[in-house]
């Protein structure tokens, strides 16, 4: 994705609203095979505090028998649709959107997390003098 690609925009929106304190999210990346998963309906969403600018990838399959991924934000947004596409492209396309889109929002948590405690030690060595 790009420096312009939505998803950035509402990850850094959702960081500048967590709380300072570190949030324990268990990582657990395990591989899935395509083909046993069925594809139509299969999605996924992403990670942070409110629903309302929350990422969701889903997979549907069209009349013509091709697969598309609906990308919306929140609950009624229009969807960013990606495809035509397999079956197991889909699938790879929105686990690899939800997986990004986690792996920001926890880069994006992590460096609010360093510049808060920055900023404490700041204001602890501030009172104290």
């Amino acid at each position: 994705m790009n420096s312009s690609d939505p998803t950035d925009n509402a990850l850094a929106a959702i960081a500048s609203i967590l709380d300072h304190e570190p949030e324990k999210v268990p990582v657990e990346e395990k591989p899935i095979a395509p083909e046993l998963i069925e594809a139509d309906g299969y999605s996924k969403t992403g990670p942070g505090p409110m629903a309302a600018i929350r990422f969701k990838w889903t997979v549907r399959r069209a009349e013509d028998g091709e697969y598309y991924v609906d990308e919306t934000i929140g609950e009624n947004s229009a969807p960013v649709v990606s495809g035509p596409m397999t079956k197991n492209a889909a699938i790879s396309l929105v686990d690899e959107r939800e997986s990004g889109a986690r792996r920001r929002f926890e880069q994006l948590k992590s460096e609010m997390t360093g510049r808060a405690a920055a900023a404490n030690l700041v204001r602890k060595d501030s009172s104290e003098l």
